[in-house]
């Protein structure tokens, strides 16, 4: 029985089964055998058009978008063509006597935050990635035993929060804790201050024995011996040298950075080492602590003061001699073993306690440690933190 178009079940059957229906002719010429007869596609194929919605535009809303570019048209172009484009087309400017500084649109904080010096003027920039003048330090193997006992420690002081980095000469073994967090510097920053004079030194600009006049421009407060000494005073580079990191002197400090071309001239000096989160933005004391450094960047400058192709022999002695000499051995040296020999500088501005140099420990052994603390202002547990820890360092480090 064959299902045609003009069968009276058509006119019973639902819309999809009439589909079905056209689709496909059912014949069955034996009541055992059953098969399907595709319709040809002439007769079925149908075109389906899918209409897309248009978005209609109100008129209120065409009317405010011609006025606006009316007004752009009418109003904007002409002025801004009038004094501004046509300057450069027909020269002049119809107003001569306003004089635009470009370079400080190019460079606004120039005036008082600077690394670089050029035909006159200043400028901000980056660090020297490619061929720094300081090598990096050679890590290999990171010591997760300590980083883990550092750690550890951390959670006996929730008040503090620290930031570590050790690096062994023998193996280049290190450990780091939140090395690459910028703190405030406080007197570390003499650190680069002293490498600075030193290649300035190097460079013939000038030489340990030149002298500068003590002033009250340079006095300041905060550690030192110098503030109090008499007004035109002399004092060589040399001198001033070791009150800046023996005493921790702030004036000698100001004396050598103006007598180096101010904070820019170390600041450029820092960048073209390679660092890029250390600076001096602040005449010392910087007690609100923006002069910054990681503690990475410090155990760079130590590592690198080793360095031959940065320092000669002869300032890295001088250096040495100076670093060997810190008045204050109250934080990583009272952690330290009897017979073992701290090159370093401290730093202290109440809210923040560091300490930062060379371990030298009585079987040979040797290494770098920057240990930088946040704490309640003038809090212990800062200087108790620091010496534990470095209890923990030194314990790992010689057996």
């Amino acid at each position: 029985m064959v299902l045609s178009k003009n069968s009276p079940w058509e006119e019973m059957m639902p819309e999809l089964a009439k589909n079905y229906a056209n689709r496909y002719s059912y014949d069955y010429p034996h009541a055992a055998a059953t098969r399907l007869q595709p319709v040809p596609d002439t007769i079925i194929k149908r075109k389906i058009i899918t209409k897309k919605p248009v978005k209609k535009t109100s008129l209120v809303h065409r009317i405010i978008s011609i006025a606006f570019v009316l007004l752009i048209g009418i109003f904007v172009l002409p002025i801004s063509f009038n004094k501004v484009t046509s300057s450069f087309f027909h020269g002049g400017s119809p107003y001569p006597h306003i004089k635009v500084d470009y370079q400080q649109l190019r460079f606004p904080t120039a005036d008082y935050l600077s690394n670089h010096y050029f035909l006159g003027e200043r400028s901000l920039r980056g660090a020297r990635v490619k061929k720094p003048l300081m090598s990096p330090i050679k890590e290999k193997d990171r010591m997760h035993g300590l980083e883990t006992e550092l750690k550890n420690l951390m959670n006996m002081y929730p008040a503090i929060h620290p930031s570590v980095y050790v690096w062994n000469y023998a193996d280049g073994s290190f450990a780091d804790v939140n090395a690459d967090e910028s703190f405030a510097a406080a007197s570390i920053i003499k650190l680069p201050v002293l490498a600075h004079l030193f290649r300035s030194v190097e460079l013939g600009q000038m030489t340990i024995y030149d002298e500068m006049t003590l002033t009250d421009y340079y006095r300041a407060e905060g550690s030192g011996s110098l503030q109090f000494k008499a007004s035109n005073s002399k004092y060589s580079i040399d001198k001033l040298a070791r009150m800046m990191i023996t005493e921790s002197d702030n004036s000698s400090t100001n004396m050598l950075m103006a007598q180096l071309g101010s904070m820019n001239d170390v600041n450029h000096g820092i960048r073209e080492w390679g660092l890029k989160h250390t600076y001096v933005q602040t005449w010392l004391p910087d007690l609100g602590g923006t002069n910054r450094t990681t503690a990475r960047e410090m155990a760079r400058i130590l590592y690198n003061i080793d360095n031959p192709d940065f320092l000669s022999v002869t300032s890295r002695e001088k250096i040495f001699d100076y670093m060997g000499h810190v008045e204050n051995n109250r934080l990583i040296k009272a952690g330290l073993g009897n017979g073992a020999v701290f090159l370093h500088k401290t730093g202290d501005i109440g809210k923040m306690l560091g300490d930062a140099g060379i371990v030298l420990t009585p079987n040979n052994k040797k290494y770098v440690v920057v240990i930088l603390a946040n704490r309640p202002h003038n809090s212990p547990q800062g200087k108790e933190f620091i010496v534990k820890a470095s209890e923990l360092i030194y314990n790992r480090m010689v057996y």
